[in-house]
């Protein structure tokens, strides 16, 4: 048809490369690579493909973010990014994806060392928990860990193996059998195994994957999969809310997939926690003015698995400014303090949903003056628990919830 135009071939290309080097690469790839003018890589994947490389190397700077404009900076040459395995998975791929359309990128993967690992093993990735704690807190492990659950986990070095070990004997999971994968597919590659609670493998290559099956032992602290964690689990002055109540928040808040919630009044933070451990897409900011409490919050993300947690110290509404707007809002501390749930409500996205417990008559009130006049659902929560009486047991009630559950309306921009 007049006036069409053939779309230009990518001038990126993308290469995954496994420890066997060129030898590994399928004839297209190293088409790739030999004709490209730029080759960007670190220094061991530009060792690994060799006299293949006939343009300029060009290594990985410090920081990794110049690299990225120098490979953008490059639109038009013909340009070859090599990369460990699959770009796509916890690689390059993933941050260029972010300032090159697929259109311009040609990619060729080779085998994740998610997938190597699993076919050294036979273990079904479909069945296997895969966590990368590369450059991030072993913490990040710690809602994988459930009993018989298999897990595979790329590491930052050779001390990783031993520090993950550590941590799992410390929460009570030192019968949990560690398997070290060293520089597979290629010469270097080594597999060993340890329980985590004798962990004494030594020398381990930097590059390496870990694979776990989990033995928990009776004291074990296994976090549940459902909201409400047991409350011993965080650290707190009092400032809390409690595990049922805190079930039927998070039930009421109804996280959906990408949100941010704002927690105000974060107390402890076990709110905004239950949130990030719901679904790996979300993201929470805890708005703390006490800055002890805000760095117990800290504290309980971190030993919770959660160290993403976005911490904001100051007081409501003041704090508000500048934070990205919310999905999602929990009033959980400081509801009759002026200003604090309008300025909420008027930060809250169209559509969004934001809930507000009371326990105190001061907040009620503030909450029944919003209801009456936005409407929304009201819903009082009262929860008794046993106790001793006189050798006998009886019924101790706790402070009675009021919850005011609301949804901006799709048309309400203020």
């Amino acid at each position: 048809m007049a006036g069409d135009t053939a779309a230009a071939p990518p001038w990126l290309s993308i290469v995954g490369i496994g420890e066997d080097g060129a030898d590994g690469l399928s004839k297209a790839a190293r088409a790739l690579v030999a004709e490209a003018e730029l080759v960007f890589g670190g220094a061991r994947h530009l060792a690994l493909a060799g006299d293949l490389v006939r343009g300029t190397s060009c290594p990985w700077p410090s920081p990794f973010s110049e690299g990225i404009a120098q490979v953008v900076a490059a639109r038009g040459r013909r340009v070859c990014v090599l990369a460990s395995g699959d770009p796509f998975l916890h690689g390059v791929g993933a941050t260029l994806s972010r300032h090159v359309p697929a259109s311009e990128m040609r990619v060729l993967p080779a085998p994740s060392a998610f997938s190597l690992a699993a076919a050294r093993l036979g273990w079904p990735l479909q069945e296997t928990a895969q966590v990368s704690l590369h450059g991030r807190e072993i913490g990040r492990i710690r809602p994988f860990l459930q009993p018989g659950a298999r897990i595979l986990v790329l590491t930052s070095d050779g001390e990783g193996p031993a520090q993950v070990a550590a941590l799992l004997s410390a929460l009570g999971f030192g019968g949990t059998r560690l398997t070290v994968l060293e520089a597979l597919g290629g010469p270097r590659a080594r597999i060993r195994e340890a329980r985590a609670d004798a962990f004494d493998l030594s020398d381990v290559d930097p590059l390496n994957v870990l694979a776990l099956e989990v033995r928990a032992s009776p004291a074990a602290a296994v976090l549940p999969l459902t909201c409400g964690l047991p409350d011993e689990l965080f650290a707190h002055d009092g400032q809390l809310t409690k595990r049922e109540i805190r079930a039927m928040t998070l039930a009421a808040l109804a996280p959906r997939h990408g949100e941010v919630l704002w927690d105000v009044g974060a107390g402890a933070g076990s709110i905004a926690i239950e949130w990030l451990l719901t679904h790996p897409s979300l993201s929470a900011l805890a708005i703390e003015q006490d800055e002890t409490r805000a760095a117990r919050i800290r504290a309980n993300a971190a030993a919770l698995g959660v160290p993403d947690l976005s911490l904001v110290i100051g007081a409501a509404p003041g704090a508000y400014v500048g934070l990205p707007r919310p999905d999602v809002v929990f009033i959980g501390g400081g509801g009759s303090e002026p200003g604090v749930l309008p300025g909420a409500l008027a930060a809250l996205k169209p559509g969004g949903r934001l809930v507000a417990n009371a326990v105190t008559l001061e907040t009620e009130a503030v909450l029944l003056d919003h209801y009456a006049r936005l409407g929304g659902s009201l819903t009082r929560i009262a929860v008794s628990r046993a106790v001793p009486v006189k050798g006998m047991t009886g019924w101790r009630p706790a402070m009675p919830v009021t919850q005011w559950s609301y949804v901006k309306p799709e048309g309400d921009a203020a």
